[in-house]
């Protein structure tokens, strides 16, 4: 069987070739159609459009994105097409967790008193509310479509935008239905902040409206800004990026650990759609060259493993290589691939 994928998915060629699948793999924006020709499996990233432009005529009939999210996948059209599609949900949770806590970390020394706003409470959100509650800090969430279903525990989201010194994005992009999250953070959004110290979004860029952002960062109604994903990417907004105190090339899930999970379930996805679930293999990550980490505290730790700062400094001075960088980043390991040891009591 003909497989093509996209070449920036990790530990992926190795494992079909050694299954016996024919792999041809290429950067996710050269797929088209003369690249799927023959080819019955298609294996993606955010960056291809797996729509009926690419996929009409083909012989197609199994993708996985190797990410959680899955805007760039026209699902209707897959499903009315017998196409059968998946993707990552969760793969990349430990690594934008791991991002939040650095970003946060960098911005303060200590976390007492804080209030952090959560919007989005899915594998990535929940994960985020509770290790700021273990962390010491309050924690409002949002998530509309949770709390229709009857679950408790939710606020509105002007009642967050008034008491949270802290608000962190991760909502999946919906850009209709009963609960669209596209500009979901807009102009009246940031008129209704009252102490938010810090604005985080690693979620998907137009999930913010990046012109009203810059707005009320110009006014002063937020004070420090962390943004992972931008409206349209890689083409981001110049002025935005030169104002915000964190800024990264999309990569706040980008860790090996995250990677190969990705990898394991849509690996795992295809393997049953072929009939072959029991010819899955073992994948897995070599130990970090240094693995003991020692420091005082939690900060301390977190942010010897990962810094923002560094990735921030990158994408500011060659912002026209957002792409490049991403593409080529160098996967960080997360916090549980170290021994971490405490010189002194942990915060």
């Amino acid at each position: 069987m003909k497989v093509v994928m996209d070449e920036k998915i990790p530990y992926l060629a190795e494992a079909l070739k050694g299954l016996g699948f024919n792999v041809v793999s290429m950067p996710g924006v050269d797929i088209d159609k003369h690249a799927l020709a023959g080819a019955e499996a298609l294996f993606v990233r955010t960056r291809t459009k797996c729509n009926a432009a690419l996929l009409e005529g083909t012989s197609v009939r199994f993708i996985g994105t190797a990410t959680i999210g899955y805007d760039h996948i026209d699902t209707l059209y897959c499903e009315s097409n017998g196409i059968k599609w998946t993707n990552a949900a969760g793969c990349n949770a430990g690594a934008v967790l791991q991002y939040v806590q650095s970003v946060i970390y960098s911005c303060f020394e200590s976390l007492d008193g804080l209030c952090l706003g959560v919007v989005g409470v899915g594998e990535i959100g929940s994960r985020v509310a509770r290790w700021a509650e273990w962390a010491g800090m309050s924690v409002l969430r949002n998530d509309p479509p949770r709390a229709a279903k009857g679950e408790q525990g939710f606020v509105e989201l002007d009642e967050l935008a008034a008491k949270c010194d802290i608000i962190t994005f991760h909502p999946t992009l919906e850009r209709s239905g009963a609960f669209p999250s596209y500009h979901l953070a807009d102009e009246e959004f940031f008129s209704a902040l009252e102490r938010c110290r810090l604005f985080i979004n690693a979620s998907r860029g137009p999930v913010v409206d990046n012109e009203a952002l810059l707005a009320a960062m110009e006014s002063g109604k937020v004070q420090n800004v962390a943004l992972d994903v931008w409206e349209g990417e890689p083409n981001i907004n110049l002025s935005l990026l030169n104002k915000v105190d964190i800024a990264t090339p999309h990569i706040a899930g980008y860790s090996a650990e995250g990677k190969l999970n990705a990898t394991t379930i849509v690996l795992a996805a295809f393997l049953k759609f072929c009939d072959r679930e029991n010819d899955m293999p073992q994948l897995s990550l070599p130990q970090p060259v240094n693995p003991t980490v020692v420091a005082a505290t939690e900060r301390e730790a977190l942010l010897s493993i990962y810094s923002p700062y560094d990735d921030t400094r990158c994408l500011k001075s060659i912002p026209a290589e957002f792409e490049s960088l991403r593409n080529n980043y160098n996967l960080r390991r997360e916090p549980s691939a170290f021994n971490v040891k405490y010189s002194a009591k942990k915060e």
